[in-house]
């Protein structure tokens, strides 16, 4: 069989060749794991598309998905393309102000949306959408005005299928360079983007992935990023479903560690900051061990690490090396590995960048991280770490026939059948993005070793530059941060100033224990950090990691936030970003005042 060409295609196949599979997909129902067939899922997806064209969607029409992970999110995506209109997929977390720029930049006339919760953020903007004219919603027992159960439009569906003689036909008509879906970018900075990604872009990609990868039909992956992000959505849906492997939907972010335990998957997908917690809840647990216990994990890490660094130079193993190493896993690293289920054999890192020294210790633990690169510009993937070409710090080679330059102020270029085709109604966006030879502009710093692997240092837009002229890539010194038990995120500023400074959120849960444990007194949150003590040990812990900086890129002042930023106050993107610019206004009285004198014992840099 050859590969697939469009996503149409993708679909077809794969329910061609698993079509005797008992369980493609599982969901958590009425607090049970419901199995679902290869052939259930087709039949969804087959009445669905049916109910799209009963209430008259052309091709080309836009049909908008509001919802969190669960299989009715699959069998929009796939009725929509099988439909041969473009799907608009939408954060589920997003305030109902921003879902309503993006449903009228697109032109939604059929939202899906899972829940009354997610109907009643359309309902408080309904007058505002002229384009929308139907909304299916996933749950049953949710009705109203131009609104319809998705079970009651699939029932419609299939006794009119009479009407849709040809829809297999129709389908297959779609072309590799169609428009398949219009994903809106995060948008740090002004009004979100809607991306065009065509067939041929996410086909191309999500084929190369599964061979890059080697996900088959015998793994199983959870299923928790968004799949409104484009992430997820590639390697967590159109891959697993091209290599047949079997999606467990999560029941919600809080429920990963449990999910993780319950399913066992032998792939995961995941943003640094899963790996993050699943390293501080391992260091946690050995701390409540004792002394033995800490003395024990230290010698076994260490034992570890020197097994990681020989193993990945590709030098030899001592024989007694070999043998500790065998001790420090039975030790230690099995009980971790059971912690993400036992059967991990596969876990790949994206969305943002993953610390060197995180994934050196994940590979000495027995459990590589591949960390890959991309855009939603990029369908997602430009390069990806494999089990067979692997450098931890990188962010691995190009997929096959995607091209990386770095360009003369060491901007990563990137050209290849999974490039975008634009910005939606939006010309000139869409020629600044691109260089006068085709190649997109990624927005990324970075360069290329002597192997072809590819690093990232830092994001164009957020290299700071200090008033002597200095330049600081922030997002490494914040990733070092992140890895401190006691700090959840870290953002540095500077820019045109004489020094750098960093606002500091705590973990406020190890922060509270702390500070009853030294007996301090707090009403709250904001009463807590504004303790002297309380700014004296985060400011200690943050210089833990800045130890070998340079001395221009030392920040001279910390400012402890009472809080964490949020997307419903404008800080965090949906993919959890920060937007720089906002937090920057939000907090300025108080950087101000941390400007108004200079830090003592310091040099201005």
């Amino acid at each position: 069989m050859s590969d697939p060409t469009t996503l149409n295609e993708l679909f077809f196949q794969s329910m061609d060749r698993w079509r005797d599979r008992a369980v493609l997909l599982r969901a958590r129902r009425d607090n049970v794991w419901t199995d679902i067939s290869a052939r259930e899922m087709a039949d969804c997806v087959f009445a669905l598309s049916l109910g799209f064209l009963e209430l008259d969607a052309n091709p080309g029409d836009r049909i908008g998905i509001l919802s969190e992970n669960r299989p009715e999110w699959a069998y929009a995506d796939f009725a929509a393309l099988t439909a041969r209109c473009i799907d608009v997929p939408i954060y589920p977390t997003l305030p109902a102000g921003q879902i309503e720029f993006m449903l009228r930049d697109a032109g939604v006339s059929i939202l899906c949306v899972s829940n009354a919760t997610q109907l009643e953020k359309i309902r408080s903007i309904r007058a505002n959408l002229p384009d929308l004219r139907h909304i299916i919603v996933f749950d049953d027992g949710v009705e109203g005005p131009d609104v319809m159960p998705a079970r009651k439009l699939m029932h419609l569906a299939r006794t009119q299928t009479a009407e849709f003689p040809t829809w297999g036909t129709d389908a297959a008509r779609v072309q590799p360079d169609d428009v398949a879906t219009i994903i809106y970018t995060s948008g740090t900075t002004g009004d979100p983007k809607g991306v065009m990604l065509t067939h041929r872009n996410l086909t191309s990609n999500a084929v190369e992935s599964v061979k890059a990868l080697g996900v088959n039909e015998n793994d199983e992956c959870l299923s928790f990023l968004p799949l409104s992000h484009i992430f997820e959505r590639l390697a967590g849906h159109y891959v697993m479903m091209h290599a047949g492997a079997l999606i467990n939907y999560c029941r919600s972010v809080d429920a990963v560690a449990n999910d993780l335990i319950e399913r066992s998957p032998t792939v995961l997908t995941a943003v640094p900051r899963l790996y993050e917690k699943i390293h501080e809840k391992l260091l946690d647990l050995v701390k409540e061990g004792g002394a033995t216990k800490v003395r024990i994990f230290e010698w076994a890490k260490r034992t570890a690490l020197q097994w990681a660094d020989l193993t990945l130079a590709g030098k030899v193993v001592p024989a007694g090396l070999k043998l500790r190493y065998w001790i420090a896993d039975q030790l230690v690293f099995t009980k971790l590995r059971r912690r993400t289920g036992g059967r991990l054999r596969c876990s790949v890192s994206g969305g943002a960048p993953l610390n060197p020294e995180l994934a050196r210790f994940f590979y000495a633990a027995g459990m590589p991280i591949l960390e890959g690169y991309g855009l939603t510009e990029t369908s997602p993937v430009i390069t990806v770490n494999t089990f067979h070409a692997l450098r931890l710090g990188s962010v691995g080679r190009p997929l096959k026939d995607v091209e990386v330059l770095i360009a003369a102020d060491g901007e990563i270029l990137a050209r290849g059948p999974n490039i975008m085709k634009g910005y939606f109604n939006r010309p000139e966006a869409t020629a600044e993005a691109m260089t006068s030879d085709g190649w997109f502009k990624t927005g990324d710093i970075g360069k290329v070793d002597a192997d072809g692997f590819l690093f990232i240092t830092d994001r164009k837009k957020d290299l700071i530059v200090t008033a002597g002229g200095k330049n600081i890539a922030p997002q490494p010194i914040e990733g070092r941060l992140k890895t401190n038990p006691f700090i959840t995120t870290a953002v540095m500023l500077g820019d045109k100033r004489k020094f750098p400074i960093l606002l500091l959120v705590p973990n406020f849960e190890k922060l509270r224990a702390w500070a009853k444990a030294e007996g301090l007194s707090f009403a709250d949150d904001a009463a807590l950090v504004a303790l002297p003590a309380v700014q004296a040990k985060m400011e200690q812990e943050a210089k833990k990691h800045l130890r070998d900086l340079a001395q221009f890129e030392v920040p001279k002042k910390f400012l402890v936030l009472p809080r964490d930023f949020s997307i419903e106050t404008g800080e965090l993107t949906p993919k959890m970003s920060v937007k720089r610019k906002v937090v920057e206004q939000r907090y300025k009285a108080e950087i101000e005042a941390l400007y108004g004198e200079q830090p003592s014992g310091e040099l201005a840099s």
